[in-house]
C-alpha cells in the first residue's frame, strides 16, 4: 500500500506506523510535528487547511487523527472537537475522493456508540445517543463518512476501538498503575463487572484487516479481544507486573457506593472504574480477526 497516515505521533499511531512500515508500505505522515525518517507533511487540524498534494499518489488513508480527553469543561472547546474529529475529517475523505484514493479507514471510538449499559455487552447495532461531546463529534464524522462513501464508491471502514492497552499507555490506566505503584490506589473489590480491552497490536492488526477486505467496505466494526475483564481482574494484573503482592482485602464496595452519593464527581468517577463497560467484536471476528493477546496472559510489558 501507498499511505497516508495520521496520528502517527499517538499511542496507537506510533505501533501502526511500524506496523505499516514492517509491511513494506510506502508511508507519508500529515502531522502537526514532523517525524524522524518518515516524510511529513506538516499541517494543524485547527489552524491549517489540508493540503491535496498529500493524497498524491496514495491509495489507502489511516485517519487516526483527533482530539480528545481535555480536562477542561468540554463545553468551552467544543469548537475544537468539532474543527479536528468531524470537519477535518471530512476534508480528508473529501480530498481523498477527488485524488482517486481507494481505501479510507477511520479509527472512531466506542463512545460514538452511545453510552455502556449495565448487564449488556453492546454490538454495532445498540446505537444510542452518542457519549459527551467526544463521542458526538465522532458519531457526526462517521456518518458523513459513510454518506461519502455510498456517493463515491471509495471504501470507507470504521473502527470502534475499546479500552486500548499496551507499552506506553496514558489516560486511566497509566494513572491506575503509577497509583497502585506508588501505593494510594485501594485494592478493588471484584464485583463482576465486565470491561472490554484490546491490546494496541491486535488493533493495528484489526485496521490493516479491514483496510484489505472488500466485506468491510461501508462498515463500522467494534474492536475488542473478546474476553470482557472485571475492575479487579485489572487491579490485580497490574500488581502483578510491578511485582506487588495482591492484597488480600479490598474496599467494601458499600463503602465505594456511599461516597459516590454523596459526591457527583465521585459517582462519576465510580461508575466509570466499576460499572460495566462490555463490547461485542463478532462482526470482526466474522471476517477473520482473532486478538493475539490477552490481559490475563500478559507481563510487565501490558503497559
Amino acid at each position: 500500500m501507498n499511505v497516508l497516515l495520521t496520528g502517527a505521533t499517538g499511542f496507537v499511531g506510533r505501533q501502526l506506523l511500524r506496523g505499516l512500515a514492517a509491511s513494506g508500505c510506502e508511508i507519508h505522515l500529515l502531522s502537526r510535528n514532523p517525524v524522524e525518517n518518515y516524510t511529513t507533511i506538516q499541517c494543524n487540524f485547527v489552524q491549517d487547511p489540508i493540503p491535496p498534494c498529500a493524497f498524491d499518489s496514495v491509495d489507502t488513508v489511516f485517519h487516526l487523527a483527533g482530539y480528545a480527553h481535555d480536562l477542561r469543561d468540554a463545553t468551552m472547546v467544543e469548537q475544537l472537537y468539532r474543527a479536528v474529529n468531524v470537519e477535518a475529517t471530512i476534508r480528508l475523505a473529501e480530498l481523498a475522493v477527488q485524488k482517486g484514493v481507494k481505501r479510507f479507514i477511520f479509527v472512531s471510538s466506542v463512545k460514538a456508540g452511545g453510552s455502556a449499559v449495565d448487564g449488556l455487552c453492546m454490538t454495532e447495532k445498540d446505537q444510542g445517543d452518542p457519549e459527551g461531546i467526544y463521542g458526538k463529534t465522532k458519531r457526526e464524522a462517521e456518518i458523513k463518512l459513510l454518506e461519502i462513501s455510498k456517493q463515491s464508491g471509495m471504501h470507507v471502514s470504521i473502527v470502534r476501538p475499546s479500552l486500548v492497552y499496551g507499552p506506553g499507555v496514558k489516560g486511566n490506566l497509566r494513572m491506575m498503575l503509577s497509583g497502585i505503584e506508588k501505593g494510594w490506589f485501594p485494592p478493588l473489590p471484584e464485583v463482576r463487572n465486565r470491561r472490554s480491552m484490546i491490546h494496541v497490536d491486535d488493533l493495528v492488526q484489526a485496521l490493516l484487516l479491514v483496510a484489505n477486505d472488500d466485506r468491510a467496505n461501508g462498515e463500522i466494526f467494534i474492536a475488542t479481544d473478546g474476553h470482557p475483564y472485571s475492575s479487579r481482574e485489572i487491579y490485580e494484573t497490574m500488581c502483578y507486573m510491578l511485582g506487588k503482592s495482591v492484597p488480600k482485602w479490598s474496599v467494601p464496595k458499600f463503602i465505594i457506593n456511599l461516597a459516590a452519593v454523596m459526591n457527583t464527581r465521585v459517582r462519576y468517577k465510580v461508575n466509570k472504574l466499576m460499572g460495566d463497560e462490555c463490547y461485542s467484536s463478532e462482526k470482526l471476528q466474522a471476517i477473520g480477526f482473532k486478538a493475539r493477546r490477552l490481559l490475563r496472559d500478559m507481563n510487565e510489558t501490558v503497559f
